[in-house]
Order: C-alpha cells, then structure tokens, then sequence
C-alpha cells in the first residue's frame, strides 16, 4: 500500500471516532436562521463538503480541446518563427527517418 492510502485511511478512522463521540444537541445558526441539530450531523456535513472540495481541487486539470495552430500569432513568412514547425507531423530530422527506414 502507497502512503497516501494507509494517510488517508487513519484519517478516516480517527473522524469517524471523533464524529461517533459527539452526538449531543447543537444549536445551529446560519444569517438569519436558527436551528437545533446533533453534533454529529454538522461534524459529517463539514467532513463531507470538505472531502468534496479537496477531491475537485486536487484532481489533475482537464486539457483544453482546440486548434493546435492556434497560438495568436499571423503565420506570415518562414522566417518569423523559427523553430516552429508548420507540419507537426513533420517533426522528424532526417538522420531519425533514416534510422526508422
């Protein structure tokens, strides 16, 4: 098992410890609303957003789907940008083509 794994299961078992022992009655106040609840349903509620918002923003970025010609730049002459190939797929050098052939 990986670190992160055996982290993230002691965690969950010590909140859910420490989320069993606390089922006393609150009073909940939120603006203008008051209300009674247990502990232990805030404690969860809070546990859970939490979970959700960690995950959303940790989780790798979602790669944008475009034009790979697009860079905002006129393509006028050759000479403008070297190094940049017109042809992707003709990234090969000659001495890679010969080897591969």
């Amino acid at each position: 098992m990986r670190i992160k794994t055996i982290f993230i299961i002691v965690i969950t078992i010590l909140l859910t410890i420490v989320i069993m022992q606390n089922n006393n009655p609150v009073n909940l106040q939120v603006l203008f609303f008051s209300t009674r609840t247990s502990a232990l349903m805030m404690m969860l509620v809070a546990a859970i957003a939490g979970f959700i918002i960690g995950y959303l923003a940790g989780r790798p970025k979602m790669k944008k789907i475009g034009n790979d010609y697009d860079h905002g730049y006129d393509e006028g002459d050759d000479n403008t940008h070297e190094g940049l190939n017109k042809d992707k797929r003709n990234t090969l050098s000659d001495e890679d083509r010969e080897y591969i052939s």
